[in-house]
């Protein structure tokens, strides 16, 4: 049996279940569109850093945010278009403003629709028009994130695409990482490394770019909780980000569909056409070991 309950808290909260599996989401759309919580018969899968939710002023530290119209940060923060310099902070405004539900279902699954569409604030910093659609899909133990962005607007449209989940880690480093591929950036240093499986978690910070994955899954095993998370995502998805602070029991291993500074350089920027649209999904399974 599905449900999709609505909570007042400090903001309205839908509350995606699943009784089958026990299984429970929580998405806030006027924080964001965000996913705050995603547990299985208990067992907590997200980080979240409640003091930074309650604060408007804050970006969240946790759940999944959403990353729009770029991924990462931009040199001073400003990119050019048409000759004219525009300003977007770290991973774009998405993740900042409210979205509007636009449907729910609680028959086949468990899901809730929200939408975020151009406006004078976000046109004032990125020159396009656009409708942003999310359906959060609750079904056994598999969240689903189905996608679509629409240029509503009239001329080509550039744009990057991202996930940021917090995963709740206890015990970093009783992690095991499939993730394929070979070599990685360290995103602060710009140096190239050989991946051997794990990371070092006694830094400060990890911040790492696998720029070529091979396959387009990649799953974690976390032997402290006897967990596995997996996480599948479709084109135009192409990288995967690493990243996590010391003293920090999470870990966000994020898919994007482009890289930092790509509204500059051009690299694997999606263009849409007038009236197009684009469709994409990501998946996250929890499965014991």
């Amino acid at each position: 049996m599905f449900n999709v309950d609505i909570q007042q808290k400090q903001y309205k909260t839908y509350v995606l279940s699943d009784n089958s599996t026990q299984a429970r989401a929580e998405v806030l759309p006027e924080r964001g569109g965000i996913v705050t919580r995603w547990s299985i018969a208990d067992q907590e899968l997200l980080y979240l850093d409640e003091e930074r939710l309650t604060d408007p002023s804050l970006t969240v530290r946790g759940g999944i945010p959403i990353l729009f119209p770029i991924c990462g940060n931009l040199p001073d923060n400003t990119y050019t278009h048409n000759g004219q310099t525009y300003t977007l902070k770290q991973h774009g405004f998405a993740r900042n403003l409210p979205w509007q539900v636009s449907r729910t279902e609680s028959i086949a699954n468990a899901s809730v629709t929200v939408v975020l569409t151009s406006n004078a604030e976000t046109l004032a910093v990125y020159p396009f028009e656009f409708r942003l659609e999310f359906t959060y899909i609750l079904r056994g133990n598999c969240l689903e994130l189905r996608q679509q962005v629409v240029n509503v607007g009239h001329e080509p449209m550039p744009f990057c695409l991202g996930l940021h989940p917090y995963f709740w880690a206890p015990n970093k480093k009783r992690l095991e990482f499939e993730i394929s591929a070979n070599r990685f950036q360290d995103q602060r240093s710009g140096i190239m490394h050989d991946f051997l499986g794990g990371f070092d978690f006694d830094l400060d910070e990890v911040d790492v770019l696998f720029r070529e994955p091979t396959a387009s899954s990649s799953a974690v095993q976390d032997y402290s909780r006897n967990l596995q998370v997996q996480i599948s995502y479709e084109d135009p998805y192409s990288m995967l980000v690493f990243w996590t602070l010391k003293g920090k029991d999470f870990y966000c291993l994020e898919p994007w569909t482009a890289g930092r500074n790509a509204i500059n350089t051009g690299d694997r920027l999606t263009w849409l056409a007038p009236a197009a649209s684009l469709s994409t999904n990501v998946r996250l399974m929890a499965l014991s070991l």
